[in-house]
């Protein structure tokens, strides 16, 4: 299936997705009691999520901040022309990083990173900068993370729009 076509669901499915977002773990004979459908159902509608790639894998959501990770940053990165998509791929392997967007505007990609401090922001930042494709960086500090989660099903609120 291609990235860009859109997967049509109905409401059992976005019942199904809601549950698997609050407990990833829960079992198909769980999901099928609560909503009140076959266990086979439920099993054939995950593996469709999962073929069609609505579902990419199933991860615990982990508080970075319990693992000492309390410093949250997003920083713009303006690149040189035509290698965007190769620094891209080597940055999304540093540990710190834990989202990368293409963006339009005064910078080429947004960083989300997590760190225990600002010594480790710090030095990640001048690491950044000393990258010879790297033109310009801005840093902004997060003060309080009022929501975040990536694998949020509260779009599909209003599924039948």
């Amino acid at each position: 299936m291609n990235d860009q076509e859109q997967v049509k669901i109905d409401e059992t499915d976005a019942k199904i997705l809601n549950l698997l977002n609050e407990d990833g773990r829960m079992s198909y004979r769980k999901i099928a009691r609560e909503l009140n459908i076959s266990v086979g159902t439920v099993h054939n509608r995950v593996d469709k999520f999962m073929k069609s790639g609505v579902i990419k894998k199933f991860v615990p959501q982990i508080d970075h901040s319990k693992l000492g990770y309390k410093l949250t940053t997003v920083i713009g990165v303006r690149v040189k022309g035509g290698v965007l998509s190769n620094w891209e791929n080597k940055t999304a392997y540093n540990k710190n990083v834990i989202g990368i967007y293409d963006v339009t505007g005064e910078f080429d990609a947004i960083l989300l990173a997590k760190f225990k401090d600002t010594t480790e922001l710090d030095a990640f930042v001048k690491e950044l900068l000393k990258e010879g494709d790297v033109q310009r960086t801005y840093t902004q500090t997060v003060l309080n993370i009022v929501k975040e989660d990536m694998g949020s099903t509260e779009i599909l609120r209003d599924v039948n729009d």
